[in-house]
């Protein structure tokens, strides 16, 4: 599976933004899917993540109420809807596909395949 994160941008504190993360490969449609970002020096941390079917999803408190996510399988792209931006989503967001674990997880590291990475700025 590929990925190909893109929809980042600079906008203004309360604004929102919508990435996508287009996949190639069938595989896709049967993978947990998920968006992380990270920091400049800071490790890389779950925002929020999709099962295949979209029947279950997950949320950071941090982005609780304010993101969501979805996915469109017969276009083999992944969405994360931000509502209400501020300053502190500003960071490099990446997208993630997990094919063998199955489960909804937080962890980086049981994510098989990433995105490029798209940057987010939300001025103050």
């Amino acid at each position: 599976v590929q990925l190909q994160a893109s929809g980042g941008g600079l906008v203004q504190t309360g604004d929102s933004l919508r990435l996508s993360c287009a996949a190639s490969g069938r595989t896709f449609r049967s993978a947990t899917v998920g968006w992380f970002r990270q920091a400049p020096g800071k490790e890389r941390e779950f925002v929020a993540g999709i099962t295949w079917n979209g029947g279950r999803s997950l949320y950071s408190d941090s982005v609780k109420g304010r993101f969501t996510i979805s996915r469109d399988n017969a276009k083999n792209t992944l969405y994360l809807q931000m509502n209400s931006l501020k300053p502190e989503d500003t960071v490099v967001y990446y997208c993630a596909a997990d094919l063998v674990l199955g489960t909804l997880s937080t962890t980086p590291a049981e994510y098989d395949y990433w995105g490029q990475g798209t940057q987010v700025t939300v001025s103050s």
